[in-house]
This record gives C-alpha cells, sequence and structure tokens, in this order.
C-alpha cells in the first residue's frame, strides 16, 4: 500500500513510485535479471552515476535504493550546493555509522545506518567538488549515487567515474506516458481525455514524465474552471498556446519541415536552410534534437567532400549544450549555413548501406590467415599471421598486390568518390593505388 501523500504536494511528487514495481519505464536496467534490479535484490548498494534525460527517474531510483537498503538518504543539488554541503553530508554519514542518527518526529536512534548522498546534477560540479567525495568513497563511509543529463565521460572526473557503475537511463516510450496519464487522472481531478488530446501531450512531454505531470496538474485546475467533463485536442491547444499547436511533434507538420531543411541543406540553399531551421526552433522543436540532425546531414550529405563539416556539427552541438538558448542557437545557424555551401558527396553512405545489405545476404566468410592475429605459440605453429607484409615498411606505405578481403571474395567497389570536394584528390589517389595492385606481382601461396 502507496503511503499517503499530502496532497498539496506537486502532482509529479505524489505520484513518485514508493517501491521498484511502481517505476514505469527503464526496464532495461530494473526488469528481471537486469543490473540495476540485481544490486537493489543483492542488498548490497554500489556507487553509481545515473545519466539519462530529464524526467526519466533519477532522483526516484537513488531514492528507491535508499528505501530497499533502510539508508539514510542525503539529496545535495549540485546546482545550489558546494563544499559546505558535502562536509555536512559526510558528518552526518558518519554520524549515522556511528549508530546515531534521525528517526521518527525527530527522535536519535542509536543503531548503525547505512548511507546513500546523492548529487542531482553531479557535471555541474567542478573537479575538486568531485575530488572531495573520493575518500568517502573508497573507505565506504557512504554510497554515493550522481545523476547528470551530461554524458559522464566528459563532465565526471575519471577517478570518480571508475569507482561507480554508469547506467543510461532512456526517454519514457509513448506507452509509458500514457500509462503515466492514467495514473494521474486515477490521483488528479481530471475529467476523461480524449485519445487525441492523449497523443499530443504525450508528444509534448517527449520522454520527460515530470514535464508531463506538470501539464496535466495545470490542465487539471483549467478544466476545473471551466467545468469540462471532456478534455478535447481543441482546448487542449487553446490552453496550452500557440507553442504546442506549432510543434507538433511526432505529426506530419514536424516531419515535413524536418525534411524540408534536410533537403534544402542538401540542395545547398543556405536561405532556405535557415528558414526551415527557425521555423522549427521556434515552434518549439527541441534543439538538442536539431543539432544531431545537423550531425547526420554532415556525415550524410557531405561526407568526405568536407570532413571538417562533421566537426562542425559537432562543434556547434556542443557550443548549445554550453551556451544554452538562445544564444546556443546561432551556433546551429553557424552550421547550417556551413552544411549547406559545402561540397556534397554521399559516397560514404551508399558504400555504408551497399556493404550492410552485402554482409546481410553473404555467408560469414573466414579471416584469411595472412590477417589473423597470433599472439600465442600455438597460433603462430597453425599459421595465423603468417606472409602479413606490415604496409609501414612497404615504399609509400602500401603493400602492393596485398589483399584484405575474405579469399574467394571478388572486390565488391562499394565507396565511389564523387568529383567533388577532397573527393576529387581521394578518387585520385584510389586510382593509383588500384594501378599499383594491378602492376604487383601475383603472390605464390607457397612462399606466404
Amino acid at each position: 500500500m502507496k503511503p499517503a501523500v499530502p496532497s498539496h504536494q506537486p502532482l509529479a511528487e505524489r505520484l513518485r513510485p514508493r517501491q521498484l514495481s511502481e517505476v514505469i519505464g527503464q526496464q532495461h536496467v530494473l526488469g528481471p535479471g537486469m543490473p540495476l534490479r540485481l544490486a537493489f535484490e543483492s542488498g548490497r548498494p554500489h556507487s553509481c552515476i545515473l545519466w539519462g534525460p530529464p524526467g526519466v527517474g533519477k532522483t526516484t531510483i537513488a531514492r528507491l535504493m535508499a528505501d530497499a537498503f533502510d539508508a539514510q538518504f542525503i539529496s545535495i543539488s549540485a546546482v545550489l550546493g558546494g563544499v559546505k554541503d558535502i562536509r555536512d553530508a559526510v558528518e552526518r554519514a558518519e554520524a549515522a555509522r556511528g549508530g546515531l542518527h534521525a528517526g521518527p518526529q525527530g527522535s536519535l536512534i542509536q543503531e548503525p545506518q547505512r548511507t546513500i548522498v546523492f548529487v542531482d546534477e553531479v557535471h555541474r560540479f567542478n573537479k575538486s567538488q568531485q575530488d572531495a567525495f573520493l575518500p568517502h568513497v573508497e573507505s565506504g563511509l557512504f554510497t554515493f549515487i550522481g545523476a547528470t543529463t551530461e554524458n559522464p565521460s566528459f563532465e565526471v572526473n575519471s577517478a570518480l567515474l571508475s569507482r561507480a557503475a554508469v547506467y543510461v537511463l532512456q526517454p519514457l516510450s509513448t506507452d509509458e506516458l500514457k500509462q503515466i496519464v492514467a495514473l494521474a487522472q486515477s490521483e488528479q481531478a481530471l475529467p476523461a481525455i480524449e485519445n487525441e488530446a492523449i497523443e499530443r501531450l504525450v508528444a509534448y512531454a517527449d520522454g520527460d514524465a515530470r514535464r508531463l505531470l506538470n501539464t496535466l496538474e495545470t490542465l487539471a485546475m483549467a478544466a476545473a474552471q471551466d467545468k469540462l467533463t471532456e478534455i478535447t485536442d481543441a482546448w487542449l491547444l487553446k490552453v496550452l498556446g500557440e507553442r504546442m499547436r506549432r510543434y507538433d511533434k511526432g505529426g506530419e507538420q514536424f516531419y515535413d519541415t524536418i525534411s524540408a531543411l534536410h533537403k534544402s541543406v542538401r540542395g545547398s540553399d543556405p536561405d532556405a536552410a535557415l528558414y526551415w531551421l527557425v521555423r522549427m526552433l521556434d515552434g518549439g522543436a527541441d534543439p538538442r534534437y536539431m543539432a544531431r540532425r545537423l550531425v547526420r546531414m554532415a556525415a550524410e550529405d557531405v561526407g568526405l567532400a568536407d570532413p571538417r563539416a562533421l566537426r562542425l556539427a559537432l562543434d556547434a552541438s556542443e557550443v548549445y549544450e554550453r551556451l544554452g538558448s538562445p544564444e546556443g542557437e546561432l551556433a546551429l545557424a553557424e552550421c547550417v549555413v556551413y552544411l549547406a555551401v559545402a561540397p556534397k558527396s554521399n559516397a560514404v553512405y551508399k558504400a555504408y548501406n551497399a556493404a550492410r545489405a552485402f554482409v546481410k545476404q553473404d555467408s560469414t566468410r573466414p579471416v584469411p590467415m595472412h590477417l589473423r592475429n597470433a599472439p600465442t605459440k600455438l597460433m603462430k605453429q597453425l599459421d595465423y599471421g603468417k606472409g602479413y607484409r606490415y604496409a609501414h615498411d612497404e615504399e609509400g606505405g602500401f603493400a602492393a598486390g596485398e589483399r584484405y578481403l575474405p579469399d574467394g571474395m571478388a572486390e565488391p567497389g562499394f565507396y565511389q568518390p564523387v568529383e567533388r570536394g577532397l573527393e576529387i584528390k581521394i578518387a585520385q589517389k584510389l586510382r593509383d593505388l588500384r594501378a599499383r595492385n594491378a602492376a604487383a606481382p601475383t603472390p605464390d601461396p607457397d612462399n606466404l
């Protein structure tokens, strides 16, 4: 039975799961036999980093872990906190380990207790602040759980990262968000919601349960004021405003617009590309989504005709992450213009798809003996690696006549560079290398 939660608390807090079975989503780590579920069942907490977008359950999982292990739960916000908060957490953990900790109604309990220190937005702490946790994590004074929306490989110190398991949490699916809508209807005084309105709400939430619940709470108050018996899609648009109407995520207009942007970049029209970018941003599209699309365009449509495009797209994405809106959107605009005016090539894109199609229908060909690694004496005796020619020791750094495909496989010709940008030079180099291969003597298998 879920404990009663004061009705004045936000809906998101009232619906926060009180036990593991109530968690919606994240079954790839919380399902039977999955790593976090095993950690709960083992009875032995371990330090970890929970990495995922907002509203996917990072704080909930940390609280549930504290409940499961009957541990003192100390929460620190890296946005608002500092070294003083870390010192306070250490003192409280030492007191709990020594057997003195707070019980019900402020009473003191003389019984050793574990401590879990939860740091929200841990990537906001600087190196010295993160380092302050290390000795206490190593000594076992407390279990450290960090939550972050940023890649911990870049934002969390390697020393702390090496002492914590990393669990990647995913945005909630459409079906999972619909389950939350149903729960909210049972908890909050909400009228019936027509299917079209539910679909729009779920799309608007974009995998974020907290955003969905906050929106539903707003709708509950507005519906009560209007004395509605049903929330319709039309009323929903009226209440939530133009922003939701124009950002029809998952709808035809959204995909039509991103298609127009992609085709404008491919067609080398910087003005049209800028127009469609701004249309999407103005309509409420997530700039992070737009940044991901630009990286895709750089790889698919510019390719090796201008390899700098991919790096620029990644840089634009990073700039947005650092600056946010609206300043960071300028970097996306700069990237769009560059991609539009860059020379175009889809040669790598076509080559990759051709290789995938070939491998999918082909048999599993063995690796030729001369290409196999031979780290042991037995493998050398079996002729692993025999006859391999080290390219760096060959004239021009190229072993003319050497084959790197499986035996009996014809040259597939997957990659065909275009005569644009850098690929002009790449095409010429490949022609030269192929000519050297053709002129090289055929190797004698007996001499390998």
